[in-house]
């Protein structure tokens, strides 16, 4: 099975920093993972690797690009070095709205992440945030993630978010709320509503997550949703084959 691994902002950053122990806890899991999958990581995190070098102003769309620049490097080492203990190779895989919108693009990026797979080298992507352009600009790393599942011809995508499941309300108002354990049908209303990011560095919220499963419903390939800062719901499910926490969004029954 081909998994994509999507890990947001909100899990690989804390105060400014990147949060090491948590990327090694991500690390660990990634590793495990790869023993028995094909597995491709799209990983938030370059803006606030950049940031940790050099204090910009993140709004400042220049700036944004500026700490992009600085942090992909970064953050690469970061993951290469942790990922050496588990005698893992890595590769970076930048990427453009573009690129996704090309179908020639799309057959070279594959081709790439092919051979990178065939290999056992683990392919880390990210949008290439240092040249993009409002226009040409994918918009969050969610939507990235749903691509690159779908043009990677992957069967599962799986998002690590500081959201740990898809709620009847928003757990953080309503103690009361209840979430969904699996969901073949995400409403319009749903899908709608206002953005909320809960990090400074994301881009996202809930809202985004939804989309992105929304358009992997549509190609019949599965979305599981989970906490990145506790590893345990998505280890039960991806490495045990038991669903205890976390949401699934799945066309099967």
């Amino acid at each position: 099975m081909r998994v994509v691994v999507k890990v947001g902002s909100a899990v690989l950053t804390q105060d400014g920093n990147i949060a090491l122990d948590r990327m090694r806890s991500l690390v660990e899991f990634l590793s495990e993972l790869k023993q028995e999958h094909e597995v491709i990581l799209v990983s938030s995190g370059a803006v606030a690797g950049g940031y940790t070098e050099l204090k910009l102003d993140r709004n400042n769309i220049a700036n944004k690009q500026a700490l992009a620049a600085i942090g992909q490097p970064i953050l690469m080492n970061k993951y290469a070095n942790k990922f050496a203990k588990y005698e893992i190779l890595t590769a970076q895989v930048l990427v453009t709205a573009a690129n996704l919108n090309t179908p020639s693009d799309i057959k070279r990026v594959r081709a790439t992440v092919e051979t990178l797979l065939k290999n056992s080298v683990l392919p880390i992507v990210n949008e290439n945030d240092a040249t993009a352009t409002d226009e040409l600009e994918l918009g969050d790393n969610d939507q990235l993630s749903a691509y690159i599942a779908k043009d990677m011809q992957a069967d599962m995508l799986v998002i690590l978010s500081d959201i740990d499941a898809y709620y009847d309300s928003d757990p953080r108002k309503n103690p009361e709320a209840k979430a969904f354990k699996t969901v073949n049908k995400i409403s319009e209303e749903e899908l709608h509503k206002e953005v909320t990011p809960n990090n400074v560095f994301a881009t996202g919220g809930i809202v985004t997550k939804l989309k992105a499963a929304e358009y992997l419903l549509q190609a019949n390939i599965d979305t599981f949703l989970a906490s990145g800062f506790d590893l345990s719901d998505v280890k039960s499910f991806m490495l045990e084959g038991s669903h205890k926490g976390g949401t699934l969004f799945t066309c099967k029954g």
